[in-house]
């Protein structure tokens, strides 16, 4: 939307402001002298609504524009050939982008748009501007799949957007009852097209998201053209979506449909039957599942008792256990045959060393002195108190010394009488 333009022939001098006061009030009249004067500053300006009224007259056309987003409108005022000469028919419901002067009328105390120009908005431009918000969501991450909330796997309340008897809510209703009984529904009936969808599905989804016994979201609708499908890709919708604590299921349309509602919520549900089996589980299946369960760990249980058996069994035919005397008997032949072994090797050393013995008693008998002795050599020795030792020179021998002589049968007491050297 452009900004006002202002022109030089569009101002017109205001009065100069005088100061209101209990004492000095103003008229109405001026009061709403200055609203017209301020708001003619405003200029022309460019306008894009959706029309949710038309009512031609013969001089002149009254339109009702309304923000598709929020609930604010605007009346619009503009001659009848100003609508005949748009490219398409009008009609309610069109997106159209207008250009006109604000005019507050001093009589009625009443603010219009006084129009010159309508342009319907086309497919294409409204496709490119889908386009151009889709970029701008991703870049804010809004469709990051990291912030996606996961869905609960048994909701004990559902929370359901859709329009009043729709097959949407039956298709949803039906196929979740059917799948899980105990489910519950809160549902809220808002237009689905038009103006007044996206205020009505915001207040709804704001309740709903407050709402702590509501554990999870659809917004559904069957499929359409689409203009019929622009609210679910409006912004502020996409945003408040974003902004949810509670997750949110997208059934917008059939399967070629994505608007960029679908984008933005926890979950894509390519249709409204297709939300309702992804947000309960099957009761039928689930017990099937139970009841495989059941028997899988019963099949288990019984064989891991069956694989202990075995092993004990095994344990049990095992030598070791079967006859535990056995490795006893058999160490104990080894334990004879070692002690066997150790005794003929103790006679066998006690043998040795008794030859051993009787050789060296042998070589000591011959070189011993008693066989000397016994040969007639003696043996003579200096006794020197009680000590006496062997001499082998005259020289240990002075006159007067004591000697013991030592022969074969016995010993003497002698004395050196004198001395005669070799």
């Amino acid at each position: 939307m452009n900004g006002p333009v202002d022109r030089p022939g569009d101002r017109r001098p205001a009065s100069a402001p005088e100061k209101s006061s209990p004492e000095n009030p103003w008229p109405v009249r001026t009061v709403s002298t200055k609203i017209a004067d301020w708001l003619h500053r405003l200029g022309q300006v460019w306008v894009e609504g959706q029309i949710t009224q038309i009512n031609r007259r013969p001089r002149t056309a009254f339109v009702v524009l309304r923000d598709p987003s929020v609930d604010m409108s605007l009346s619009v005022t503009c001659r009848p050939e100003v609508l005949d000469r748009s490219e398409v028919p009008l009609t309610e419901g069109s997106r159209v982008v207008m250009c006109g002067r604000p005019n507050f009328y001093t009589g009625r105390g009443t603010l219009s748009l006084a129009v010159t120009e309508i342009r319907p908005v086309g497919i294409g431009e409204l496709l490119a501007r889908l386009e151009r918000l889709r970029r701008l969501l991703a870049a804010e991450g809004l469709f990051d799949e990291r912030r996606k909330r996961p869905l609960p796997f048994l909701p004990a309340r559902v929370g359901l957007i859709t329009a009043r008897a729709s097959a949407a809510q039956h298709d949803v209703t039906s196929v979740a009852t059917t799948r899980w009984p105990a489910v519950r529904f809160d549902i809220r009936n808002t237009p689905v097209q038009g103006p007044t969808a996206v205020p009505q599905i915001l207040r709804e989804l704001a309740e709903l998201d407050h709402d702590r016994a509501v554990d999870v979201i659809i917004i559904a609708r069957g499929g359409g053209s689409v203009e019929d499908l622009l609210p679910f890709s409006d912004e502020a919708l996409c945003r408040a979506v974003a902004a949810c604590t509670t997750p949110v299921i997208s059934a917008i349309g059939h399967e070629p449909d994505s608007p960029l509602l679908d984008l933005v919520a926890d979950l894509r549900a390519p249709t409204p039957t297709a939300a309702a089996k992804a947000v309960v589980p099957d009761v039928v299946a689930e017990l099937a599942l139970l009841d495989d369960l059941r028997a899988r760990s019963a099949q288990a249980l019984r064989n891991w008792v069956a694989r202990e058996g075995a092993a004990l069994t095994a344990m049990r035919t095992r030598r070791v256990l079967a006859d535990p005397m056995r490795m006893l008997d058999d160490r104990a032949d080894a334990v004879e045959r070692m002690r066997r072994d150790i005794r003929r090797d103790a006679v066998r050393m006690v043998d040795v060393a008794d030859n051993q013995i009787e050789h060296l008693a042998a070589r000591l008998a011959t070189l011993g002195p008693a066989q000397t002795l016994a040969r007639g050599y003696a043996v003579v020795q200096r006794v020197a108190g009680a000590e006496a030792h062997v001499v082998d020179s005259v020289a240990d021998m002075p006159i007067g010394s004591q000697l013991r002589v030592r022969v074969a049968d016995g010993a003497v007491d002698a004395a050196v009488m004198g001395v005669r050297k070799k």
